[in-house]
């Protein structure tokens, strides 16, 4: 595990690419094993191109499921690194490009993965976005707000909704929420308040879909090492980037996988719904 905390200046523009960090992010592909607790499921990783999607669409495969990577088309090297990973673990792995902030497209998607797969047991909800390279809420655009929103929020609506016309009992949705709903920083307030709405969202989801023996849960990420870091962040941010957790450095993408390994389980986790599980490194999430 690269537990490095140096972290040279670096920008990228949106939505940035893995390839062009420094240093590389650890997603597990020579670290991860499996235990063979998702043998014969089927997963749709949103946003699974790069990050964290990367290092759970690994987890999983090497868990025995077969994977859908979903991911914006310009992010096409990436997701294509990802399925390699996945199918040198002798799985299936789908990728669908496009842009979830459309409606159509991210409907398309949960029903797509479902096809191609032959079925869909774990929703991942991932994919996400924020900027956080401004000063003050004079400076959040409605543009900003749209991609924000439609990216973090909508996005999960509209591919849950869908998703939900092919998982059944058993099956698993897990959301990516983070620290930012509990620490919200003033320079991310678009993208944290959509982050507690997450969770909100998570535990009405749970009550409701408990009933079709459809667990809901959510992982909150603290700073992890991520394209999105050096896309949205200044420079000066990310030098000291995950500095101020108790652990006193940022996370791998690699050390967050396992928590939506163990949500998506049946054998670790088949009485666990409406729960946020942190991966701060040491931050509360409560």
């Amino acid at each position: 595990m690269n537990q490095d905390q140096s972290f040279p200046p670096q920008q990228q523009e949106p939505p940035g690419s893995t390839e062009q960090m420094t240093p590389t992010p650890d997603h597990g592909e020579e670290s991860y094993v499996g235990s063979e607790k998702l043998v014969g499921y089927k997963a749709l990783v949103t946003g699974g191109d790069s990050g964290i999607g990367r290092a759970v669409a690994i987890a999983f495969a090497r868990e025995g499921a077969d994977v859908a990577v979903s991911y914006l088309p310009e992010e096409e090297q990436d997701a294509t690194t990802t399925a390699q990973w996945v199918r040198a673990a002798g799985r299936q792995c789908v990728l669908l490009p496009g842009d979830l902030q459309d409606e159509a497209t991210a409907r398309g998607v949960a029903h797509r993965a479902a096809g191609e797969l032959g079925g869909l047991d774990v929703l991942v909800n991932n994919a996400g976005y924020q900027m956080a390279r401004r000063e003050s809420i004079a400076d959040v655009t409605t543009a900003d707000l749209d991609r924000v929103l439609k990216t973090n929020l909508y996005a999960l609506f509209w591919v849950t909704q869908a998703a939900l016309e092919h998982i059944g009992d058993g099956g698993s949705i897990i959301n990516n929420s983070s620290i930012q709903a509990f620490q919200p920083s003033t320079t991310l307030l678009d993208y944290a308040a959509t982050k507690a709405a997450i969770n909100n969202l998570t535990v009405n989801l749970a009550a409701e879909l408990g009933p079709r023996g459809i667990r809901v849960n959510a992982v909150a990420p603290g700073p992890i090492w991520t394209p999105l870091q050096p896309a949205t962040q200044t420079e000066e941010k990310i030098t000291s980037f995950g500095a101020d957790t108790p652990l006193g450095r940022a996370g791998q993408p690699a050390e967050v996988a396992p928590a939506f390994v163990f949500l998506a389980s049946p054998v670790t986790a088949s009485y666990v719904s409406g729960t946020v599980l942190g991966v701060t490194g040491g931050k509360p999430v409560f």
